[in-house]
Formats: structure tokens, C-alpha cells, sequence
């Protein structure tokens, strides 16, 4: 038998294609994961696993091999408590249906974002406005007045103007309606932000970490405009790189093919891409 025909044997396609699928899979499920506030725990566990493995197996413990082959049976559902958020919000970008609102009432809610970032930013008037999409909000925020009324640059002027009892915090909304204020959205809880960010821009992070909603800040020191979404928070923008954003985001046909942006690098786990002029010249920690 030649070298090549022992090579052949070896090398079949099945195996090959099993091999392929694994390290692809592997490699997605590490991307997936990173940046996000389970990274840690996951880099920790697979340390752990990896002193143990090496030392029972050089010792040849068998007692501790078998109940460390036990144990993984339970990574699966450890898994699911870990990351419910982010398959939560994989799993709505899977089984996400077409939108029914036309292109014409997306862009004419994108344009009541644009009027009202507009002013509150001339006047440095701090706002936090969440626009909510396939999945609901009500889980991910804690607390929020009902108000359920047509969303309007007035009325949110109105809403985030700083005697109005019910300024603080930020708005929810579900359509062309303004379904609550004053939420509370949650932190991030990543380390690697810049220690001058402002409460406003990590609550903007923590809610896209956990929903599909996008989330457009004006701070109140700067009057700077900022967006999140996914996890990643671009900041510093003009009008209209805003309204370019929530028109990419919101009026282009749904969703079909977003899912390819999972199978690509999850947005959380790339780079920040930050503005030049937010590189330059950060804002200092603002106090809403």
C-alpha cells in the first residue's frame, strides 16, 4: 500500500467536510460571544477546562475524567442562561418577517427623529430616544410612564425639556407612537469604554447589547449627537450621517438578508468605529 492510498483513506470527504464544519462553527460561536458581558465568563470556564483536561489525563484521573465528562452535559444549558439576551435577539434576526409600515411612514418617522435631534441639540437639551423594532422593550427596560401618543418633534422636546417631570430617562418608541418615557435602560457592563462616557451613551449600549432597538443620544454638555445599535456606539454624527444610519437600518427591505451580518462578525464583537472628532476631543462624563 502506497503513501498516497493511506492518505486517501485518511482524507475522505465526510470526514473533511465534518472537520470544516466544526472549525467554522467553533470559530463563529467564539466571535459570537466575545465583547459581550458573557465573554469573561466564558474565557474563564474554557481555561478551566483546559487545566483540568491536561492535568487528569497526564495523572490519569479517572474518577475526576468522568465527572468532568458529566459535567460538560450540563454546557448546554448553562449556555442558555448565559447568553439569553444575545439569542434572544439572534434568534429574532432568524425568524424575523417582513415589515407591513411602507417605506414612506419609516422615513417620515426617521425625519421626526432628525427634527428632534435637531433642536435638543442646538439648545444642549440631553435626550436618549429608543426606536423600537422586532423585539419589545418592555422586558429590557425597567420601570416608564405610559404615554402611548403620536410621536412629534414637539412632543418630545416636550417630554425631554429639563423642568417636565418626566425628563430623565429615556423614550420608548413602537411605530409612529411614543409608547413610554422615562425608562430606565440598562448599563453595559463592558470594561473597555472610554471612562469619560456618560451614563446616557451606556445605557444606550446596554439596551442594543440586549435588543434590536436603535438608540439615538444628544448629550446634554455638548449637544453632541450619538447612535447605537448592536452593541456599538457611534458618536459625534451629523444630521445627516444620522439619518443615513436609521434610513440603512429602518427603510431598506426587511431584513431578508441580515442575517448574513451574523455569519460575518457579530457587530458587538468588532472594533468601535468611532468619528474622528470624538477620537479628538471626547466629552466629559455627563450626569444623566
Amino acid at each position: 500500500m502506497t503513501v498516497l492510498e493511506n492518505l486517501q483513506k485518511i482524507w475522505q470527504p465526510a470526514p473533511a467536510l465534518e472537520i470544516t464544519i466544526l472549525a467554522v462553527g467553533i470559530y463563529y460561536a467564539l466571535m459570537f460571544v466575545r465583547g459581550t458581558r458573557g465573554w469573561p465568563v466564558v474565557l474563564g470556564f474554557l481555561s478551566l477546562l483546559l487545566v483540568l483536561g491536561v492535568v487528569t489525563t497526564a495523572l490519569e484521573l479517572r474518577v475526576l475524567l468522568w465527572l468532568l465528562a458529566k459535567f460538560l452535559t450540563g454546557l448546554a444549558i448553562a449556555v442558555l442562561v448565559i447568553f439569553q439576551p444575545e439569542l434572544r435577539r439572534m434568534l429574532a434576526e432568524v425568524g424575523n418577517l417582513p415589515l407591513f409600515a411602507s417605506a414612506r411612514d419609516a422615513r417620515e418617522n426617521i425625519e421626526v427623529i432628525i427634527q428632534t435631534a435637531e433642536r435638543l441639540s442646538e439648545v444642549k437639551i440631553g435626550a436618549l430616544i429608543a426606536l423600537e423594532q422586532t423585539i419589545q422593550l418592555d422586558d429590557a427596560v425597567e420601570s416608564g410612564v405610559v404615554v402611548d401618543c403620536e410621536a412629534t418633534p414637539e412632543m418630545l422636546e416636550t417630554i425631554f425639556f429639563p423642568n417636565n417631570a418626566i425628563h430623565d430617562g429615556g423614550v420608548n418608541i413602537r411605530g409612529d407612537r411614543i409608547a413610554k418615557a422615562a425608562c430606565i435602560f440598562p448599563l453595559t457592563r463592558r470594561q473597555d469604554l472610554n471612562p469619560s462616557l456618560g451614563t446616557r451613551h451606556r445605557a444606550a449600549i446596554g439596551l442594543t447589547e440586549e435588543t434590536d432597538a436603535v438608540v439615538v443620544a444628544v448629550s446634554e454638555e455638548t449637544g453632541a449627537i450619538s447612535y447605537a445599535y448592536k452593541g456599538q456606539l457611534t458618536r459625534g454624527v451629523s444630521l445627516e450621517e444620522l439619518r443615513a444610519f436609521l434610513t440603512s437600518v429602518l427603510v431598506r427591505a426587511p431584513k431578508a438578508h441580515r442575517l448574513s451580518d451574523w455569519f460575518r462578525l457579530p457587530s458587538f464583537a468588532r472594533p468601535n468605529r468611532t468619528p474622528k472628532s470624538a477620537v479628538q476631543t471626547a466629552p466629559g462624563p455627563e450626569a444623566k
